[in-house]
This record gives C-alpha cells, sequence and structure tokens, in this order.
C-alpha cells in the first residue's frame, strides 16, 4: 500500500523549510532553502517577493522529486506582518517585500496617534509598524508602481502567503490568524475591517479572501512539481508554531525561538484581553470554531547572535557562539540588550536599540556570548511574566533554532523558574503539517495531533525564586536605562 504523507511548508523570515510528514506526524523527509533580507537604508528591512517564491517551488520540488508516498495535504505557514505589492493581471511583484522587521512604516503611524485608542479597542493591536496595515499603506502613498496599478485597477496587496496561493494557484486569499494580525481585521468579526481599512487609507478591494485556517482551500501546483497539492492548512508562523508545540488547549505556552522569540499561549474560544501590554490574536479559525491566543514578541533573537558573530567576529556562527558562551562561568556584568528591530512585549519601543554595556578590561568574547544568551532568555521571561497576568504558565514548550544551545534552555529555565520542554520536530513546520492533516480529515482533531507530537528533552529550574526575582529586577533596571539610549 503507498504510504501517505503530509507535507508541511514554512516560508520564515530567513529561510524556506519544507518537510514530509507520515499520517503520525513523524517526519521522513526535508529541505531548506536560505534566501536573503536587504537593509538599503537604515531602519527598511526588504526581500524579493521572486525569490521567495522561487525558494517555495525549489524546496517543495526537491522533496516531491521520487517522494516515498502519497502527498495527501499540504499546509502553508508563512511570516506573519510581512507584505508586499503585485499585479493581478502578471503575478508580478510591484514591490519588495516588506518584512515585519521593517520601521518605515511609523511616519503613518505618527498620524495616527490621536485614533490609536479606536484602532486598538477594534484591531487589539497597538500602533506599532511591526503589523501590516502601516506598511501598507506606506506603500500606498510612496510607490510609483503601486500607485500605477491602482490606476489601472490591477492592484493586488496582502501578506506573503495571499501571494503564494495567488502565483501557485490556490487563490488570492489569506485566513483568519494572518488577518488578526495586520491591524484591519476587527476581532470576533468575519474578514477585514472596513472602518480600519479607512482609518489607515487601504481599499479593501485590494486586499485578499480571509478564509478559514484548514479545511479545503484551494490546489497548489507548478510546472516543475510531478504532482499537485491539495491546500489543507494556512496559517501564520507563529500560529502553526502552537499547533505544532502541542499547544492547543487553554494554558499551554510556547516560545518559538528564530530571528526573534514569539511567545503564545492558547487562551481558548474567547477573545482575550490580556494584561502587561501582550496581544489577543486569532489562534486558528477550524470550521465556524474560532480559538484565540495571548502573544508576544520578542524581535531580535537568533538576528542577535548573527550580528554578534557577522559583524563582530565573536564567532564563526551561532552555534559556535553557544559553545563559546559555555566555556564562561557568567557575564562578568556584561549585558545585552537584543532590540536590533527595537523592543517588542511587553513596552513597544520600536525606536529602541540594540545594547551592549558593563564591559571592562577584563571582558572576554566568552563574556559577551553568554550576556547575549541571557539577555534573549530574559526577554522571554518579561514576557512570560506578562503571560503570567492572566494564564499560569506551569511549563514553557520551546523550538527553533536557538534552542539546539543546551545553555540557552538551562538559562531559559531559570529565568522562567518553570521547565522547559522541547520537541523532536521543527514545531512550525510540523504544525503546518497537523493543521492540513485536520484539514484533510487524516486526523481528527488538533488534540489528535497533539498526542503525536511527543517531548523529547525536558530542563528543570536549577535556581531559586528569589534568586529569579533578584536578577530579574535587575534586568528590567537595565532595560529602562537602555531603551533611552538612542
Amino acid at each position: 500500500m503507498t504510504a501517505r504523507l503530509l507535507l508541511g511548508i514554512d516560508e520564515g523570515t530567513t529561510a524556506v523549510k519544507a518537510t514530509l510528514f507520515d499520517e503520525r506526524l513523524r517526519p521522513v523527509r526535508e529541505t531548506r532553502r536560505d534566501k536573503a533580507s536587504r537593509h538599503p537604508t537604515p531602519g527598511w528591512v526588504e526581500q524579493d517577493g521572486d525569490e521567495v517564491l522561487r525558494a517555495v517551488v525549489e524546496a517543495v520540488a526537491e522533496l516531491l522529486d521520487d517522494a516515498p508516498g502519497e502527498v495527501v495535504a499540504c499546509g502553508l505557514d508563512h511570516q506573519g506582518e510581512s507584505v508586499l505589492a503585485w499585479d493581478a493581471e502578471t503575478g508580478a511583484p510591484l514591490t519588495p517585500i516588506v518584512v515585519w522587521q521593517d520601521k518605515r512604516s511609523q511616519e503613518v503611524l505618527d498620524r495616527l496617534v490621536p485614533h490609536e485608542d479606536e484602532i486598538r479597542r477594534r484591531s487589539g493591536l497597538p500602533l506599532d509598524p511591526y503589523f501590516s496595515a502601516g506598511k501598507l499603506a506606506w506603500l500606498l502613498e510612496h510607490d510609483d508602481a503601486v500607485a500605477t496599478a491602482v490606476g489601472r485597477g490591477t492592484l493586488r496587496m496582502g501578506t506573503v502567503d495571499a501571494f503564494l496561493c495567488d502565483r501557485l494557484g490556490a487563490g488570492f486569499a489569506t485566513d483568519a490568524s494572518t488577518a488578526s494580525r495586520t491591524q484591519l481585521h476587527a476581532l470576533g468579526a468575519a474578514g477585514f475591517d472596513r472602518s480600519l481599512c479607512e482609518r489607515f487609507g487601504v481599499p479593501l478591494d485590494v486586499l485578499p479572501q480571509v478564509r478559514a485556517t484548514v479545511g479545503e482551500l484551494g490546489t497548489l501546483r507548478h510546472e516543475s512539481w510531478p504532482v499537485e497539492l491539495a491546500l489543507c492548512g494556512q496559517a501564520v508562523d507563529q500560529q502553526a508554531a502552537l499547533a505544532g508545540a502541542g499547544c492547543v488547549v487553554p494554558g499551554r505556552v510556547k516560545a518559538t525561538y528564530g530571528t526573534g522569540v514569539f511567545i503564545l499561549a492558547h487562551a481558548g474560544e474567547g477573545i482575550p484581553q490580556p494584561a502587561g501590554g501582550l496581544l489577543p490574536t486569532v489562534a486558528w479559525r477550524i470550521g465556524d470554531r474560532t480559538e484565540y491566543a495571548i502573544d508576544g514578541g520578542v524581535f531580535a533573537a537568533g538576528a542577535m547572535l548573527e550580528w554578534l558573530c557577522r559583524v563582530l567576529g565573536l564567532a564563526r556562527e551561532p552555534a559556535a557562539l553557544g559553545a563559546l558562551a559555555r566555556a564562561a562561568d557568567g557575564s562578568a556584568g556584561a549585558r545585552v540588550l537584543p532590540a536590533l528591530a527595537g523592543i517588542g512585549a511587553p513596552w513597544w519601543r520600536p525606536e529602541a536599540r540594540a545594547v551592549i554595556s558593563g564591559l571592562h578590561g577584563g571582558t572576554t568574547a566568552a563574556h559577551v556570548a553568554r550576556a547575549a544568551l541571557e539577555g534573549i532568555a530574559w526577554r522571554v521571561t518579561d514576557v512570560v511574566a506578562a503571560i503570567r497576568e492572566t494564564v499560569e504558565v506551569r511549563t514553557l514548550r520551546v523550538d527553533g533554532g536557538v534552542t539546539n544551545e543546551p545553555l540557552m534552555l538551562e538559562l531559559q529555565a531559570d529565568a522562567i523558574g518553570a521547565p522547559v520542554e522541547a520537541g523532536g520536530a521543527d514545531a512550525t513546520v510540523a504544525g503546518a503539517a497537523a493543521l492540513a492533516a485536520v484539514g484533510s480529515g487524516v486526523l481528527g482533531s488538533l488534540l489528535e495531533a497533539a498526542e503525536l507530537l511527543p517531548v523529547d528533552r525536558r530542563v528543570e529550574p536549577r535556581r531559586d525564586e528569589e534568586w529569579r526575582v533578584r536578577e530579574h529586577a535587575r534586568w528590567r533596571a537595565f532595560v529602562a536605562a537602555a531603551a533611552e539610549l538612542r
């Protein structure tokens, strides 16, 4: 009998990852295509839409070549708030992808400050260049190709998933979890919100359809692929990771350590009212049932480690940086605030800069490497502390490349004072496949999928509560001072 396979596609910030899974969500074969970000001016972060499309096509083609079974369903996740514009007739990108880290839309948001309370009440989101709406408004105001397409009536705009689905045959559409990250969606409603679109100056008719996260969503096809793919799951990468970490019932919390660290807590079917500067977001919509999550983001983690390697030359690569950090018993007073893209939750300071401080004549590269890992752990702890104002955090499920460093897990468990658990598969791409399994009927529910995704590492905290309270207070005092540096 031919094996039935599930395909997960993760269009992340730094790479496209694609993995074939069997019906028990065990990885069978995987591939990866790295992709480049460009910084044409300070604060701008761009990618090339055609390059991203090509990376997806090539990664999938490699997996489908002599695949050890029939691919019965495909799930796609993507880099969330990043946007672009393209032509409805040709499919050609009119603009670069404006990546979620990009800050150019601050000028748009500054004009909207008098309306911030209204915008936050409807969307649940603060005015911050992280979200999609300001980016779309900026492109409409400043890009000549976008203006020309508006005049011709051929403009399409949206997140990267809508672009990929449009170009690969599954329709000009996004899903409910993605819509909730744009700041153009009113929580509890369907589709995009007319009043929010008017406030940002984004025409409703250039935006994609908003559909459920799972189901019969269309067919992906490309001339280089030997078969067509039934698209049965579509979501933001962090919501896919929530599913892939098994956090599918209220109270379960995950943190994905990639370019940044994004912490989500499943909050059930009611729209949450999180405290502490955290955000309500749609986890997924399955049929007519919408489930929600509480969200908090740390905007630089792996990106900070890569910068320390590439620019300062502390190590050849982040993995070697971890080994360097393990060589030091502590940071010897060094501190690193990982804020290359500003500070996200719970403070929302987009203008903040990364800071390295506390250096002295005896500071070594190992001390700075350890301080960088400690800084990431404390920034995650800032978010977890805010989550604890609403949800009890008994354990933290973690995934992502940075969690391959054992010291990272030890530092994180100590900082939050709770066990840290890691699974065997990449939670994001596994979550995309799990959503596809539910959408295709291969699995009956996300709870059934979660039972197939075991934990393979668990790290217990070693420090006591007195130490945690004292050290977290010291960290927060450092952030308060460092965030004032411009």
